[in-house]
């Protein structure tokens, strides 16, 4: 599956790929910052496309911003034989693919991701989806990507903040690999890290795991560890703050919560849990969750798409690079790892 994944010069493989081609027509997916800040890099590369711009953020990735985009494509005479070029962040490449491989029973798409986010995770996978109301991703599909072409030029077009939201997919793909990535990530200060080889290791662990369970039916699970409570976590901010999580300081959280939890019922030890705490919390901004919050959290990993038989279900930690799937947890429990969070103080 890696094979539809380069990573280096855009406009080189990308001009390559649009010469190499006959597509009846190309639509360019963008929000408003990618047009601005990134679309003038690979503009050249393309003879003539639509471009289609939504408004950036998760808010927008729900059915009425696809009904924009569906009438978008209509409107402008695509075929079975065109393509969708999603030019973005995970919302643009999980809605992208998601209008696109419904289009019409389904026409080409690639992604070019614009984020550290979806160049290491959401674009690799091939999961497309939309919100629906306040739960994630809860309608979509799985469908590959034609091709994926990942730059890190574009990194240089995002704040800081964005950045280290997609550090917490790297994290995580380092705690559930047994490679020697975990050790890299914690022993190199985040301005040293070389971003190409980070993008390229974090890859190698997601298409792997890919590569052998495509539709999450086992092995898959691993890449949710964080999610469970990270998701709810993200959603209720999403819902009831005016300011909103980006996917990644939850996800955070939830690598903290879920790791308390791997130590209280998995077996990892206190200094890997310590070691995994001290490297979060040094990179993410302690953020407040109210112990009054709680129960809108809990009603929200209830939705979570692992669980099974109305049982919550988490992905834990044995040790690092030893993940463990399906592992029930219940409120009590969910409770305790959020008054454990709140009580850092690193």
């Amino acid at each position: 599956m890696t094979g539809y994944i380069t990573v280096g010069n855009i406009e080189e493989s990308l001009t390559a790929f649009i010469r190499d081609s006959n597509f009846s027509k190309i639509g360019v997916l963008v929000d408003e910052n990618t047009r601005q800040l990134c679309l003038p890099i690979v503009e050249e590369c393309l003879t003539s496309f639509v471009l289609i711009e939504i408004e950036s953020g998760e808010i927008n990735k729900n059915i009425n911003t696809c009904n924009s985009i569906w009438d978008t494509l209509t409107n402008n005479g695509f075929d079975r034989h065109s393509l969708i070029i999603n030019f973005g962040g995970g919302v643009i490449g999980d809605m992208g693919g998601f209008c696109a491989a419904t289009f019409k029973r389904g026409i080409t798409f690639i992604n070019i991701p614009t984020t550290l986010l979806a160049m290491v995770d959401a674009s690799i996978g091939g999961k497309l989806g939309i919100d629906h109301g306040i739960y994630k991703n809860q309608i979509g599909l799985f469908q590959t990507p034609h091709h994926v072409f990942i730059d890190d030029q574009f990194l240089a077009t995002l704040p800081k903040r964005e950045l280290k939201s997609g550090f917490a997919e790297v994290i995580k793909h380092s705690l559930i690999s047994k490679n020697d990535d975990w050790e890299l990530i914690k022993n190199t200060p985040f301005e040293q890290l070389k971003w190409e080889e980070i993008i390229r290791k974090s890859i190698a662990v997601k298409s792997t795991i890919v590569n052998s369970d495509f539709k999450e039916q086992g092995l898959r699970k691993v890449l949710n560890f964080g999610h469970t409570i990270g998701h709810a976590i993200e959603s209720y901010f999403l819902e009831n703050s005016t300011s909103p999580l980006l996917h990644g300081e939850a996800v955070a959280i939830g690598m903290i919560c879920e790791t308390y939890l791997s130590f209280k019922k998995s077996g990892i030890s206190e200094n890997e849990l310590n070691s995994i705490v001290k490297l979060i919390m040094h990179n993410y901004e302690k953020v407040e969750i109210k112990s009054d919050e709680f129960s809108g959290i809990f009603e929200l990993t209830a939705h979570d798409k692992k669980n099974a038989r109305n049982k919550i279900q988490a992905v834990l930690l044995k040790s690092i690079g030893m993940p463990l799937i399906d592992t029930e947890i219940n409120s009590e429990e969910i409770g305790n790892a959020l008054n454990y969070y709140n009580s850092l103080n690193i």
